[in-house]
């Protein structure tokens, strides 16, 4: 076959030659018929010529193809050898190239991560760079800060200093001149100094009747006697739309009160009686006031039927009137409803000649249908019977309060609740036999408030109706209820507009169930909060009160004896915190240095809290110009590294206005001086019982502390006459001053202050034993302490001077 190829070619070689003859397919050559059939050809366009060339190159075509892999395959290699050297060189290059790539895959990897380790360096030391900076920033800061505040400090203490020498030179100069008697010192002393610097006549008229607003009727009437103008400037009628009497009951007379209601007749809208001692053309002249609002007779002896008869033809405009301790009969009930149709406010406190009878005379004529407000705590002689008559009288009562009322029970609650079912306020103070039935009675109300104190029927049943009647209560007041358990509170927690409880003197309430009541809604409205003499609270109670009452503003925790200072810690989160009573507790000097961090505190009771020391209440020693200064010679223990290093509490209360120490028997003078310095904004201070306070520390608070209206220093044996003339001097405000068992301060000197304050206590025995000291200031031992025998006992009357004049 080879032959025949070399001879003839390739071009005579056909597909089927090297196929052995055997195994050849039986088939048949393709015709033209076939082919037209299979191409699909025209017989016009397929020729002869057409289908050899055709299958001529098909032919050739399979020849080369099969023929070419045959000759690979039968023909031997000739250059074998060559050709494994080169796939050899291929397959060693294509290994060094994996080789290569494996090796730069290792040293990618490796540099990455060195470049990592190398990026995580650098933000490393630019973090510390930064922080390097940063400690220099805060340290500078810090640094300038420091200064700044130790700047300040020396600033206010030579401002303090120079106030104080300023205020002494002003005492000895008034010491050298001539006393003014009181009775002239508030008109004409106070004119002797030349003419003001500013004339309140040539202020706005509105302005000026907003400063004579605030003056009371005796103030009002010195006033108008200075000057022609003053006088023009006080007669302005918007003055005298409230006359309040009551204040100057004791020296005013019957003529003046007649005149002034005739002259004033048409602009009063406002009058209170209250206490007045009057004559009955006195009380008939209030008829003349035809405009007439509000009227106060309370505790007036001569108010009659007849009195009420003549005020009530000429006042038929009354919405506010108060009756309460008065002698008025059925009579004056008759005329109620008759005369005052739009009374929306009636008070029958302790009017005990009024029966069931005169309760159903309220029924008559117009009725007083728009009473919303009634008042009839100690009328015992009111049976059930006359409750009936209210609810049929007065079915629009919204606040009912029935104070002192032993006689109350629950059927009268019942009688009173089947019609008046607008109520939304109850106040029963003294009634013990109401009972948790006298609730469910009230189920048809929408009460908001409610305020008991002292019953022991009330119990955890009283709460569950609470919680299921009246959804929107926001006042709750049980005072001393003793059945009250925890169980309450956990009834408690659900109600979402919640915002006063005072569950005060409630002994069984503990931890627990203070813990279940601010787990509930309650605990983020809630405003107010009491637990006085809840004795088994503890620092847990804090802790979680400071989690959950962001809003709370008001806090007592009085004689809980179990709070210590790690709960006090906790008390300063209370952000929202103005006042807190903390008397009777274990707080030492720690617990006060952590309550200087609320920056917000403006109330804050410590009263028997006999770890408190100086050491917690501490005016820090400063150094100015190099000259240290202090108001009063220091003692040798306020040089001591441990005082030095105590951040004193009254520096971080800067806005403190009410602050309670009574019965701190270790506090001294340091106290003073410190709130002097920092705490000039006090108006109500208590240093009762702190024997160790002296003239010296009142002094400073007398220059200092200009806004001061309450003082007690009952119990301050140290005290003499000369505090008083330093307070008269200094604390111009001053209402209401305590000087109980301070028996250095004479009697004629308390007369002259009485002058100057509306309400004075003085009394110059030795302080009760058990106030722990004797007269001199020192302890006594505990068997000083022990009770005298009835034959030894010592009776301590109280004296109380007023500072009441007669109007000139």
């Amino acid at each position: 076959m080879i032959i025949t190829i070399m001879e003839s070619g390739l071009e005579s070689l056909l597909w089927d030659m090297c196929i052995d003859p055997s195994m050849k397919p039986k088939i048949r050559r393709l015709s033209e018929t076939y082919m037209e059939q299979l191409f699909g050809l025209d017989d016009q366009l397929m020729t002869p010529e057409l289908m050899i060339k055709a299958c001529t190159f098909y032919t050739g075509h399979l020849v080369k193809t099969h023929f070419c892999i045959w000759r690979d395959i039968a023909i031997p290699l000739i250059n074998e050898e060559n050709i494994l050297a080169e796939k050899m060189e291929k397959a060693i290059e294509y290994d060094n190239f994996r080789l290569q790539k494996y090796v730069f895959r290792l040293w990618h990897s490796y540099a990455a991560g060195q470049k990592k380790l190398l990026t995580e360096a650098l933000l490393r030391i630019r973090k510390m760079c930064h922080h390097y900076k940063l400690i220099i920033t805060l340290t500078k800061w810090r640094d300038k800060a420091r200064y700044e505040y130790k700047k300040r400090e020396d600033e206010l203490m030579l401002k303090h200093e120079l106030q104080l020498r300023k205020w002494r030179s002003k005492v000895k100069v008034a010491a050298k001149e001539e006393p003014i008697p009181p009775e002239h010192s508030l008109s004409k002393a106070s004119l002797l100094g030349g003419i003001p610097e500013c004339d309140i006549s040539l202020l706005p008229e509105r302005a000026v009747s907003q400063i004579f607003y605030y003056l009371t009727l005796r103030e009002l009437v010195i006033c108008g006697q200075v000057c022609h103008s003053w006088m023009l400037m006080t007669q302005a009628s918007s003055l005298w739309n409230s006359i309040d009497f009551s204040k100057v009951k004791n020296i005013i007379t019957d003529k003046y009160i007649v005149s002034t209601l005739q002259r004033w007749r048409l602009n009063v809208l406002r009058l209170n009686f209250r206490g007045c001692l009057l004559r009955s053309k006195t009380l008939r002249s209030v008829s003349l006031c035809r405009n007439l609002q509000e009227l106060n007779v309370s505790d007036c002896p001569t108010l009659t039927d007849e009195s009420m008869r003549y005020i009530s033809e000429g006042c038929a405009g009354v919405l506010y009137l108060n009756l309460s301790n008065t002698t008025i009969t059925n009579r004056t009930m008759r005329l109620l409803p008759r005369y005052f149709p739009n009374l929306q406010n009636l008070s029958l406190a302790y009017c005990r000649k009024f029966t069931d009878k005169g309760l159903r005379y309220l029924n008559l004529g117009n009725g007083c249908h728009k009473l919303i407000y009634l008042d009839l705590s100690g009328c015992t002689q009111i049976s059930v019977q006359g409750f009936r008559n209210i609810a049929n009288s007065c079915t629009g009562i919204m606040h009912l309060t029935i104070n002192d009322m032993p006689t109350l029970t629950d059927n009268c609650v019942k009688a009173l609740a089947e019609k008046c079912t607008r109520i939304t306020s109850i106040v029963f103070i003294g009634a013990p036999h109401i009972s948790d039935c006298a609730f469910k009675a009230l189920s048809t109300c929408n009460l908001r408030k409610i305020r008991f104190e002292g019953n022991k029927r009330i119990t955890d049943a009283c709460f569950k109706y609470i919680h299921k009647n009246y959804p929107n209560i926001n006042h709750i007041y049980m005072v001393d209820c003793k059945r009250i358990t925890d169980g309450s509170l956990m009834s408690l927690s659900p109600l979402k507009q919640l915002t006063v409880l005072n569950l005060a003197n409630c002994i069984r309430i503990g931890d627990v169930g203070l813990k279940q009541f601010l787990d509930g809604p309650v605990s983020t409205r809630i405003r107010e909060l009491n637990l006085s003499n809840c004795i088994h609270l503890s620092d847990a109670s804090i802790v979680k009160l400071s989690e959950r009452c962001s809003n709370l503003n008001y806090l007592s925790l009085r004689n809980c004896e179990y709070l210590t200072d790690l709960g006090i810690e906790h008390i300063v989160y209370i952000f929202s915190l103005v006042s807190v009573d903390l008397s009777g507790t274990n707080i030492s000097n720690e617990g006060l240095m952590s309550l200087s961090r609320h920056k917000k505190l403006k109330e804050l009771s410590l009263s028997e809290c006999y770890k408190i020391t100086d050491v917690g209440i501490q005016v820090p020693r400063l150094t100015l110009l190099g000259k240290v200064f202090f108001s009063v010679p220091p003692p040798a223990q306020l040089l001591s590294p441990k005082r030095d290093e105590t951040k004193a509490f009254c520096k971080g209360s800067l806005i403190l206005e009410h602050l309670d120490v009574s019965y701190c028997p270790q506090l001294s003078d340091e106290i003073i001086k410190a709130l002097a310095i920092y705490c000039i904004y006090l108006t109500s201070l208590s240093i009762a019982g702190c024997p160790k306070i002296t003239d010296s520390a009142m002094e400073m608070l007398s220059a200092k502390c200009h806004y001061l209206h309450i003082l007690d220093i009952s119990g301050c044996v140290l005290l003499t006459d000369q505090m008083l003339e330093d307070l008269q001097m200094g604390c111009k405000q001053l209402r209401i001053l305590k000087m109980q068992y301070c028996r250095l301060i004479s009697k004629e000197a308390a007369r002259r202050m009485s002058s100057m304050v509306q309400q004075q206590e003085y009394n110059p025995n030795d302080p009760p034993l058990w106030f722990g000291y004797d007269y001199e200031g020192k302890p006594l031992t505990k068997q000083e302490i022990t009770p005298l025998k009835e034959d030894e006992e010592i009776t301590v009357t109280d004296s109380i001077y007023s500072g009441e004049e007669e109007v000139v």
